[in-house]
């Protein structure tokens, strides 16, 4: 019987700390956006505490701003490591590690440190300077639920890891983390859209903390979300969802900072939406059998955690 070969092992020494060129190059991209985006938030607070309130010249409004194009920058090269990886079928356990590593600082510690400085700083809810402890809470929540939901999705897609049959990876399990990222980031162009024209939230600001931790909590959620990582060159659309796809780029065109934010909170509400009405319903002849509730919790009636 012939050896089998090491490099389809993925759990060969050598094959699992490959490093391949490209993959790991647009992650490395994705790392350095989350760095510039940290020292961007960095900039901003000491622009906001300077007396004339400016930093080199520039507004805490100019850092915040450049902070959120470096995560969607980020965004944009962490959804192009994974594909070239596939693409080329370069895939090792080393890039999945470090594709995480590098979520964790972009995804996770620059729209957590967004959030406790900017979003739910007192400048939202003047008078209530209380809040600034609940913007350090919900931001350390953030961050601690992104790095679960980034350590979750590593086991679920471990290679050694048995799936169901009826398993698929269609869907996301939880709030992908560049996506919650993206909604802070939404968040972000939004009020500072508010501050540069003289507008203030008054008592909507009160919106933002259960917000802030929505979008933290759904990470860790079982709520299923949809994938767009198997759209290709050859993927095929219907009419509708193409004519779809074109209204939200003009929303965000047209609308630009209500737009992103409308599209983003969509996406969340979406999932929310999906998963309530998609809720196992207690089959013929079961439910008289079974006390109330327990239809709910029978494994034939609940499909198995889907991977991303």
């Amino acid at each position: 019987m012939s050896k089998p070969d090491p490099r389809e092992d993925p759990y060969n020494v050598t094959q699992a700390s490959r490093i391949y060129i490209l993959p790991n190059l647009m992650t490395a991209c994705n790392l350095l956006c989350g760095f510039v985006s940290l020292i961007c938030c960095i900039q901003a607070l000491l622009a906001e505490s300077s007396p004339d309130g400016l930093y080199q010249g520039n507004t805490m409004f100019y850092f915040y701003r450049l902070a959120v194009y470096f995560i969607l920058g980020a965004a944009f090269f962490d959804s192009l490591d994974g594909r070239l990886a596939r693409m080329g079928g370069r895939e090792s356990l080393f890039g999945a590690e470090f594709d995480s590593l590098a979520d964790v600082v972009s995804f996770g510690i620059a729209p957590a440190m967004m959030m406790s400085f900017f979003i739910l700083s007192p400048l939202q809810t003047p008078g209530l300077e209380w809040s600034l402890n609940i913007g350090w809470g919900i931001g350390f929540i953030y961050l601690l639920c992104a790095a679960m939901r980034l350590a979750r999705f590593n086991v679920i897609t471990n290679p050694l890891l048995h799936r169901g049959a009826r398993e698929s990876g269609k869907d996301f399990l939880g709030l992908p983390v560049p996506a919650a990222a993206a909604t802070v980031a939404a968040t972000v162009l939004f009020l500072i859209g508010m501050a540069e024209g003289e507008r203030h939230l008054n008592h909507l600001a009160l919106v933002l903390p259960p917000l802030m931790l929505l979008i933290a909590l759904l990470m860790m959620s079982t709520v299923r979300f949809p994938s767009g990582k198997n759209i290709g060159m050859q993927t095929r659309a219907r009419f509708g969802t193409l004519a779809l796809l074109l209204a939200l780029a003009a929303v965000i065109f047209f609308y630009k900072e209500i737009g992103f934010l409308c599209i983003c909170i969509g996406y969340l509400f979406f999932g929310l939406c999906r998963h309530w009405r998609r809720r196992p319903a207690p089959r013929a002849g079961e439910a008289a059998r079974a006390p109330a509730g327990d239809a709910a919790d029978n494994p034939a009636n609940n499909p198995p955690n889907n991977p991303e």
